[in-house]
């Protein structure tokens, strides 16, 4: 059963269009099971994350949270010297995303901008096999550039104890504090506030879909900010016949495993390169058999190679499509580049595939799902800084635009109190 390859036009909606549906997970029915369990840690604060602790995780906890200074980690150096080159690259990445406040004259007002943090953060580390320590740098690092002053981490616990990568990377990036509780308690926990877990305004970071249900519905409620709502991973790669069709068939499979409701589509111009990936991936899936059926699965019900009659048609499918990661494989690769508007991180040549990305290269990983980066973009410096607009207007401006303003707030029926606001300041009556 090998992927299925479809000769399409912009006018073929029948072979494409399933994959513009935007594959977001549907959070109706863990919405519906995690409502009580906000409710209860609203109400009950950390006597709900105890009890729910002990029920879902099967740990007793004497306490739901950490001091990570406190604790002594013994990590393997190299693993260390991997994490710190990372840590330098987000970091010099980020950096440059740094804003300035700003002001100038108009119309003689000095009108403008000053940039302030968000209050406080919460990221949340999944735990057991679907531990990402490098979400924690790509969360928290584009935070503490911004100046957020309180950062919190926020993981599930485990039998054998935290991870110590967890604690390491909660030491070099000096977190405040971890709680260690997770699912829909923990986020519930940032967002409310318990007696034991400060409030938090803003959370990130990758979960379940008790996690997702949990931070789209408090997000709903005013009481918390989100990254973007999360969907499966996903990997749009535009290739031509210059292109290596195994490393394409390495790209998509580094995408299927994440999970079976994964996608990886192809757009070339070219179905010898089609039929040459298809055939690598029937290849890859013998020498490479870890988590078989989920790769499998991915890639034969969710994924495609799309071959399309021209170059433009490429591009055009892929600003439909939106995607979270766009690989662009070809022999003019810039020209291809200057007409995409809509993708969470681009990935240009052959050398790039998406993996550098995830761990090392320094841009960020967090990024929109599912048609998402159409209206959201990466997790950056931007996400944490709000925007604080001011204005000193003078008394000569004033009594210029006056006439403007009575005529305005008099179409609007306003003129009673925002028309006299400004009439009082101006000369023969003050």
């Amino acid at each position: 059963m090998p992927i299925p390859i479809l000769q399409c036009d912009r006018n073929s909606k029948d072979q494409y269009s399933r994959f513009l549906l935007g594959a977001r997970e549907d959070l109706s029915a863990a919405t519906t099971r995690i409502l009580p369990i906000l409710e209860s840690v609203r109400t009950k604060g950390d006597e709900a994350l105890l009890s729910y602790t002990e029920k879902f995780d099967g740990i007793k906890l004497s306490q739901v949270t950490i001091d990570p200074k406190q604790f002594k980690t013994n990590i393997d150096p190299k693993i260390k010297e991997a994490f710190l080159r990372a840590k330098a690259n987000i970091e010099d990445f980020h950096l440059a995303q740094k804003r300035e406040s700003w002001s100038k004259i108009i119309d003689g007002n000095r009108l403008g901008v000053k940039y302030t943090p968000i209050p406080s953060l919460a990221v949340y580390a999944p735990g057991g096999k679907a531990l990402y320590p490098s979400s924690v740098l790509m969360g928290i690092i584009p935070a503490k550039i911004a100046g957020v002053p309180s950062i919190q981490l926020i993981t599930p616990p485990q039998k054998e104890g935290l991870p110590e990568i967890l604690v390491w990377l909660a030491q070099i990036l000096e977190i405040d504090r971890i709680v260690t509780v997770g699912g829909a308690q923990g986020i519930a926990a940032a967002a409310y506030g318990t007696e034991s877990v400060p409030k938090s305004e803003f959370i990130v970071g990758p979960g379940n879909a008790y996690v997702a249900a949990a931070k789209s519905f408090l997000s709903g409620q005013g009481l918390i900010g989100i990254d973007s709502p999360a969907g499966p991973s996903e990997v749009c790669i535009i290739a031509d016949g210059s292109a290596n069709a195994k490393w394409i068939a390495c790209d998509m499979l580094s995408q299927a495993e994440h999970g079976e409701d994964s996608s990886a589509i192809l757009l070339t111009t070219d179905l010898t390169l089609a039929k040459r990936v298809s055939e690598e991936l029937e290849i890859a899936f013998v020498e490479r058999p870890k988590r078989l059926q989920m790769k499998q699965k991915a890639i034969y019900e969710n994924s495609a190679v799309l071959v399309f009659p021209n170059i433009d048609d490429c591009i055009w499918f892929s600003n439909e499509l939106a995607p979270e990661h766009l690989e662009i494989q070809t022999e003019n690769n810039e020209v291809i580049f200057s007409k995409i508007d809509h993708a969470g991180s681009v990935f240009l040549g052959p050398y790039s595939p998406v993996a550098m990305g995830d761990y090392i290269s320094g841009t960020n990983h967090i990024l929109p799902t599912a048609r998402g980066s159409r209206i959201y973009s990466s997790l950056g410096v931007d996400t944490f800084l709000k925007r604080v607009t001011f204005q000193e207007v003078t008394k000569e401006s004033l009594e210029t635009l006056y006439p403007f303003v009575k005529l305005m707030s008099e179409l609007e029926g306003l003129d009673e109190e925002h028309g006299t606001s400004v009439k009082v300041r101006t000369k023969g009556h003050e």
